[in-house]
């Protein structure tokens, strides 16, 4: 790839949400099992490039 395609190159944001009945002090299951279907519906509709945002 070149520099003009990297350079135009989008990214998907993943957003994913801690709910107040799941806050622990390590990553919860629930975030664990959004960024599993998140990524999995970001991939199945051609979206490569992605990173993941976790409010919580």
């Amino acid at each position: 790839m070149n520099r003009k395609n990297q350079i135009n190159q989008k990214i998907t944001a993943l957003y994913c949400r801690l709910s107040l009945e799941d806050s622990r002090e390590n990553e919860s299951m629930s975030i664990s099992n959004q960024k599993l279907m998140l990524r999995d519906y970001a991939e199945k509709n051609g979206m490569f490039q992605y990173e993941y945002y976790v409010e919580g």
